[in-house]
This record gives C-alpha cells, sequence and structure tokens, in this order.
C-alpha cells in the first residue's frame, strides 16, 4: 500500500511537471524564429540548437522506419490478449495486465491527437512544404511509451521467458534510437524533444503505478 501511494503521488508530480513545461513553452522567450515566421518558446536555446544540427532527412526517414517496428513490439501483446478471448471466451478472463496495457495504448493515441489539435508550435523545417505541428515530439512520446511500456509489462509479469528478454533488449535500442534519431534530424526544436519524453515518464509512471496495484488484488 505505502508503494502505491508513493507511485501515486510521484505520478501525479510528474504530471503537473508536464503540464507546467508545456506552458513554459507557450509563455518563455517566445519568437517568430520557425518557417514562415511561426512562433516558438525558449526560443534562444532552440535556435541554438537548430543551427548546430541542421537538418538531416535521411536520419528523419530513418525514425519513420523504426517507429513502426515500435508498433511492431506492442502487437505481441495484442495477440496475446486476442488468443487469451477466443480460449476463454470473456473478456474479464483476459490478463488484467494486458487490459491495462490496451488501455494505456489507447490513452497514449489520444494524447498524440490531443497535440495535433492544441498545436504548440510548428516544426523548424517544412515537410513537403508544409508547416506541421511539432511539440511534443509524437515520435518520441511513442516510442518512449510503446518501448518502456513492454518492458516494464515484461518485467512484471513475463520475466522469465526468453523471448520476451530479447524484446525488452530490442525495445531499449529502438528507443535511443528513435529518439536520438529525431533529435538530431532537425525535424523538431530541442524542446519538443524533451517535452516528448517529460510527458512521456508521466504517462508511464501512471501506467506501472496502474499495473502493480492490479498485480496485488
Amino acid at each position: 500500500m505505502k508503494k502505491n501511494n508513493k507511485n501515486i503521488i510521484i505520478s501525479i508530480s510528474l504530471v503537473l511537471i508536464a503540464i507546467v513545461y508545456t506552458l513554459l513553452i507557450k509563455l518563455v522567450d517566445v519568437k517568430g524564429i520557425g518557417p514562415k515566421g511561426s512562433k516558438v518558446g525558449f526560443s534562444t536555446i532552440n535556435n541554438l540548437f537548430a543551427k548546430k544540427i541542421g537538418v538531416n532527412m535521411s536520419l528523419y526517414k530513418l525514425t519513420e522506419i523504426l517507429g513502426y517496428m515500435a508498433f511492431l513490439l506492442v502487437l505481441v501483446y495484442a495477440v496475446i490478449g486476442i488468443r487469451q478471448l477466443i480460449k476463454r471466451k470473456s473478456l474479464l478472463k483476459v490478463d488484467k495486465e494486458i487490459i491495462v496495457t490496451g488501455f494505456f495504448y489507447i490513452f497514449v493515441l489520444g494524447m498524440y491527437a490531443l497535440f495535433e489539435i492544441l498545436k504548440i508550435n510548428y516544426r523548424p523545417t517544412l515537410i513537403d512544404n508544409i508547416l506541421e505541428v511539432s511539440y511534443p515530439s509524437s515520435h518520441t512520446m511513442l516510442a518512449v511509451c510503446l518501448c518502456s511500456s513492454t518492458i516494464i509489462l515484461n518485467k512484471l509479469k513475463y520475466s522469465k521467458i526468453r523471448f520476451f528478454k530479447i524484446e525488452n533488449i530490442i525495445s531499449i535500442i529502438l528507443m535511443i534510437l528513435i529518439v536520438f534519431g529525431r533529435l538530431f534530424s532537425g525535424v523538431h526544436w530541442f524542446t519538443d524533444i524533451l517535452g516528448g519524453i517529460i510527458i512521456s515518464s508521466g504517462m508511464l509512471f501512471i501506467y506501472y503505478t496502474i499495473l502493480n496495484m492490479v498485480k496485488e488484488r
């Protein structure tokens, strides 16, 4: 119980940090340094970083492909859930950890859609001559959430199975490649990447907390 209370406090704290950070993006050092005069928060540090790394479209396309691989990892749990549903003939009899994970992925996609609507800021470069929303880095957020959730679930439920140990290694490598690839491709501001990590951390800790509570029941 004490552990769960601690996890809940940490989860709330991380969510609050993510909210405050997002608000600061809209309020601090906002200048029109982006394409077509688009305004960006923390413009000084973002502009400095953007000039240092430039734009690498090959790296950008690579991270797009790696992103699809991250989705393939989580399909493993969809298959497990569907098999259990068919065999046990009731959604209530599917492992609770799998159900929680499914809801987590829906929540992550919902957050992705939310930031498409909010439009906090725009990319430092045009993609196909289009000015796209940039905050948070969706690939960073998805990579951290999807890859880290597989590691969390595997350690809590499938720690003795070799396949899932290998999946954990792949998840770590994928996450690192996507996050750093996105950072150095130059298609996001530095604060977009950091925002993706901060927001993901809050969501992941909520997921971790709920999984632990489910496991104890």
